[in-house]
């Protein structure tokens, strides 16, 4: 079976002054439809570096990142929002909501950006989906902690992605907030999708299918 997502031999470096910090150190990883992968690891394994590379929201300096059997890495920044528009929804530890802009508007955009032409009826059904139908028209600062993680999801979503990644979900919301959000992770990877989540959330780990340890920008067991 192919994977939604495969990461093969990932390397990552940067540089601070005269020094060269590594932060991806030969990582691979293989993400099958509808599985749950939780990446754990103390601060500066290279966790949120690994979820930039497969998002295609940095270049890795060396190895391959495939979605959807699509090649993400050694291309434009234009080709890789494209890709990721098309097959990749991201969760950001900060919420990926515009403040400006209403729950509806910020699912119409999203979706806009991925160019699907079922868009207005899809944004009905992402936020029903989701419970948060009857707030379709708040702005995020009208939103309750449950309200407003239930929109960053829908936004995520907002393209059916086949990869869903999510950086520290958890980490700064309260726990009831914190456990609407692992469940609403978990019923997406029930629906089919790859769903990547980088944590320090044992909560997380204890729903994952499959959990993979960083430490030192490497792998171990």
């Amino acid at each position: 079976m192919t994977p939604v997502l495969e990461a093969d031999g990932l390397y990552r470096f940067f540089h601070h002054g005269d020094d060269e910090v590594v932060a991806l150190a030969g990582v691979s990883l293989r993400v099958e439809s509808g599985e749950f992968v939780a990446v754990l690891g103390p601060s500066g394994s290279g966790k949120s570096t690994l979820l930039a590379c497969l998002g295609g929201l940095d270049e890795p300096d060396g190895g391959t990142v495939t979605v959807q059997s699509t090649k993400l890495t050694r291309r434009s920044e234009r080709d890789r929002a494209r890709v990721r528009a098309e097959f990749i929804g991201v969760l950001f530890q900060s919420s990926n909501l515009i403040e400006h802009l209403s729950v509806e508007a910020n699912v119409e955009l999203a979706r806009g950006l991925g160019r699907r032409r079922d868009r207005d009826r899809a944004v009905v059904d992402v936020v029903d989906e989701l419970g948060i139908g009857h707030r379709r028209h708040s702005l995020p600062s009208e939103l309750s902690g449950g309200e407003a993680a239930r929109a960053a999801v829908a936004v995520a979503c907002a393209n059916a992605p086949a990869v869903l990644l999510a950086d520290e979900p958890t980490g700064e919301v309260d726990s009831a907030t914190a456990r609407t959000v692992v469940a609403l992770l978990r019923s997406r990877a029930d629906s089919g999708a790859g769903v990547v989540v980088v944590t320090h959330s044992d909560v997380i780990a204890r729903v994952a299918d499959s959990v993979v340890h960083l430490r030192d920008g490497k792998v171990i067991a």
